[in-house]
């Protein structure tokens, strides 16, 4: 059978026409790319979610080391990153050095990490902090675990970023290594659109 090149050459067309219309609808299905902090969930963050029905900011009170109740209203102002932790909890106990060094790194008048302990008594949570060395982070206390609940916490760790207005802006509900590019990328974009 003998097929003009004219034949061949619509036949190549069509299936090309075809092809590139089947990859316009299915890349669509997939939805938008991700925008704000979300595209920012990648590498060492892809656990980090934004949620669109995002909690308020917890108005419990907790224990600064001089022992002042304090609330998160008190970091309006400043984008801050909430750890709520504990020293029995073996994921929360592993990153906190990359918390402390992100602290060192980035802590000031636009940024804080605020680390809460859900220990039973805070002197656990400061002999933690000495044996292990950590310098720059606070060592706030509540052993209620009101923290924890009014977010919805399943678990420990649980951080969350909050904007200066206090918007949650999104949460790592598990361990992560926030002394990473990775993070330092995400901190960095929280602080310019906090």
């Amino acid at each position: 059978m003998n097929v003009s090149p004219i034949k061949i050459g619509i036949i190549t067309c069509t299936v090309i026409l075809l092809a590139a219309i089947a990859y316009v609808l299915f890349s669509g299905m997939q939805g938008p790319a991700p925008t704000g902090l979300a595209s920012y969930a990648e590498g060492e963050m892809s656990a980090f979610v934004s949620l669109d029905d995002a909690p308020p900011r917890p108005s419990h009170t907790f224990i600064d080391p001089d022992g002042v109740e304090r609330t998160l209203a008190d970091f309006e102002g400043q984008v801050i990153l909430v750890n709520y932790w504990a020293t029995w909890c073996a994921p929360c106990v592993v990153e906190m050095p990359a918390l402390d060094a992100l602290q060192a790194r980035y802590g000031g008048e636009d940024f804080q990490v605020v680390t809460i302990s859900a220990d039973r008594r805070i002197e656990e949570a400061e002999a933690f902090f000495e044996e292990t060395g950590l310098e720059y982070l606070p060592n706030y206390h509540d052993n209620s675990f009101a923290g924890p609940t009014a977010v919805g916490a399943r678990g420990l760790p649980m951080s969350i970023l909050y904007n200066r207005n206090g918007v949650e802006m999104g949460r790592m509900p598990r361990d992560a290594e926030w002394d990473s590019e990775d993070a330092h990328a995400l901190i960095e974009a929280a602080i310019r659109m906090g």
